[in-house]
């Protein structure tokens, strides 16, 4: 069984390196919990027979190519000897840490991985008065292949086969039974993935209606001869834009320190022109990450800087926020990946404020 085992797992690494080349890569920084259940088929030097256990590990993404995770696993086995009278289970527990390379960065998330860590190796065969050194702690490998499916910004699965070395000194002489050396357990793990390293989702918000297009003003009179006429007044603020990365950070929606300066000049500039009735506060993101995800943080990071712009003494009657996700790109990026693609796309994760007269009659000051 556990030649066909590896024999799938083979030609499953063949498949994902050929879906590499046509994955589009994503990368969030996120934390994540996985807790989950595991099948093990054990070396057949334990004289035991298949079983299984639990598992719960921490992870994190460490880039657009790279995970890391952490944890502890704990799977059990009933002996088989085939010895009259010999009973009990053989036991591991594991505390290991696990490097995956990530094929992809969308919903679908193949992965290889390969992982370092301690073992403690439990032969707890009852009656059997010839077993010697049935407990050993010692160092644990491990190598396998899996996958990720991300139902959302927050949950989904993860699944991984991976063969497994460890040490064991259990031997019985006189019998048939010796475990003495290097074990290879193979096992088939399935678990929840919890994510919680990624922003929060904002609110809905109602869609605002849109801003009713400005009124021309009239063209003035010509003023009786020989007075020439005064030229109509031109407002000079218009739109201003800011670069998220310098507002947020990257995947953030908290003003930092250096954001706080740009838009306080904002704040100067709106209250330097009154005659602008409506400030449209205009979220923007790039496409990396799904279309939900997105939109509700364009919608966040818009929302944030409106209620600073108020704060700092705008009407916010006057202010609109509105979030756009990644519908409104200005740099296209095709081909690029990994981290150029997250540097190429940086134009895209904007705030656009824009300034819109909705009664002409107010005039410049």
């Amino acid at each position: 069984m556990k030649k066909n085992i590896i024999s799938i797992a083979v030609a499953t690494t063949l498949g994902l390196a050929t879906f590499a080349a046509i994955a589009e890569d994503m990368y969030r920084g996120a934390w994540y919990a996985v807790p989950g259940i595991s099948y093990m088929d054990t070396d057949s030097d334990l004289d035991a027979n298949n079983g299984g256990g639990a598992f719960i590990k921490l992870g994190k993404e460490l880039s657009p190519s790279w995970d890391i995770q952490g944890g502890l696993g704990y799977n059990r086995a009933s002996e088989d000897t085939n010895i009259a009278g010999v009973g009990g289970r053989y036991k591991q527990t594991t505390l290991g840490v696990d490097a995956l390379y990530m094929f992809s960065r969308e919903k679908f998330r193949p992965f290889l991985l390969a992982g370092l860590g301690i073992a403690r190796n439990d032969v707890d065969y009852s009656n059997f008065a010839a077993l010697n050194n049935s407990t050993k702690t010692s160092w644990l490998a491990n190598v396998g292949l899996g996958a990720q499916y991300l139902f959302n910004d927050t949950f989904g699965l993860q699944a991984d086969l991976r063969h497994q070395w460890s040490r064991s000194d259990a031997k019985a002489p006189g019998t048939t039974f010796d475990a003495d050396g290097t074990l290879g357990n193979t096992l088939l793990s399935l678990g929840a993935i919890f994510r919680f390293g990624a922003p929060e989702a904002a609110p809905v918000v109602a869609a605002a209606e849109p801003a009713p297009a400005p009124v021309a003003a009239p063209e003035p009179a010509p003023a009786p001869a020989p007075v020439a006429a005064e030229p109509a007044c031109q407002p000079k603020f218009q739109t201003v834009t800011l670069q998220a990365e310098r507002l947020f950070g990257f995947d953030k929606f908290k003003l930092n320190g250096d954001a706080v300066v740009e838009v306080d000049d904002v704040v100067s500039t709106l209250k330097a022109h009154p005659e602008f009735d409506v400030v449209v506060v205009i979220g923007h993101t790039d496409r990396i990450g799904s279309e939900q995800y997105n939109q509700k943080l364009s919608e966040k990071r818009a929302e944030v800087v409106k209620q600073h712009l108020v704060s700092h003494g705008i009407d916010a009657g006057r202010i609109r926020a509105v979030g756009k996700g990644e519908s409104q790109p200005v740099v296209d990026c095709k081909g690029v990946k990994g981290k150029k693609l997250i540097e190429c796309l940086a134009p895209n994760r904007r705030v656009v404020i824009t300034g819109e007269r909705q009664h002409p009659e107010n005039e410049c000051k």
